[in-house]
């Protein structure tokens, strides 16, 4: 196998295990009465910006898109993969062969980034949900979620260590 396509093999298999384990934990919140993203949101917002709307007043007030929900979950696990990409294209295929703790964790917490700084403002919810009844608990949910997601991020990669033996 090339190096490229272990890379890409690693990626893909480490970002859907990452994800898997961020909805693992926002099923158990669910279970405790703490809601999580509704992915067809997600697909709505991404619905709208084809048509050049980035920022909505309230997403859950914009027009529904057809099959939202479906492109919510798409984009939901592309981006899980997406980071995972970043995770290999900053520390390398050596760490994927022999995953530790504290990059996949860095990496984790450095996407929580993304919902704050990008999607709860686009969907009207401000600067890390400022402009919600609950900034700071919302906020503080995202960085749990995504340190999790770190965490699945070195899951995953110990899991895909074991089962992909080392390229050439």
């Amino acid at each position: 196998m090339t190096q490229t396509l272990e890379f890409l093999l690693r990626a893909a298999l480490i970002g859907v295990g990452a994800t898997l384990t961020m909805d693992g934990w926002a099923l158990l919140l669910r279970q405790f009465g703490v809601p999580s993203l509704n992915f067809a949101l997600l697909g709505r917002w991404l619905g709208h910006l084809r048509h050049g709307q980035w920022m909505h007043e309230k997403i859950t007030q914009a027009a529904p898109i057809r099959g939202e929900l479906l492109i919510g979950w798409c984009a939901h696990y592309a981006i899980g993969i997406s980071f995972a990409f970043l995770l290999l294209a900053t520390y390398g295929l050596k760490w994927a062969r022999t995953p530790s703790l504290l990059p996949a964790l860095v990496i984790g917490l450095v996407t929580v980034v993304a919902p704050l700084l990008i999607l709860q403002p686009a969907f009207g919810a401000g600067i890390a949900s400022a402009k919600t009844a609950t900034p700071l608990f919302n906020t503080m949910k995202s960085l749990a979620t995504h340190t999790v997601y770190g965490l699945g991020l070195y899951l995953a990669a110990t899991a895909t260590a074991a089962l992909i033996p080392a390229g050439k």
